[in-house]
């Protein structure tokens, strides 16, 4: 059981950093990250398409990554 456990948890790690790499660019220009990005305070949108599908993506593999160490922390213990 604990070996399954690993095994996803190894498999959910390799495809949180495929989507994390996949997601799309928000830096516009080399002087938007010096500045901080405040000539967008006030443009930001919601991200739609790809990129909406690309974060929820991530967010379900990053619980499924918690889940999965929490379950092997259990399975250690006892």
């Amino acid at each position: 059981m604990q070996t399954l456990f690993t095994n996803l948890l190894i498999i959910d790690s390799i495809l949180i950093v495929i989507a994390t790499l996949m997601q799309p660019s928000k830096q516009q220009d080399a002087l938007s990250a010096l500045s901080g990005g405040a000539t967008d305070l006030f443009g930001k949108q919601k991200s739609r398409g790809f990129e909406a599908f690309m974060e929820k993506v991530t967010v379900v593999l990053g619980v499924l990554f918690f889940a999965f160490s929490l379950v092997l922390v259990y399975l250690a213990s006892h």
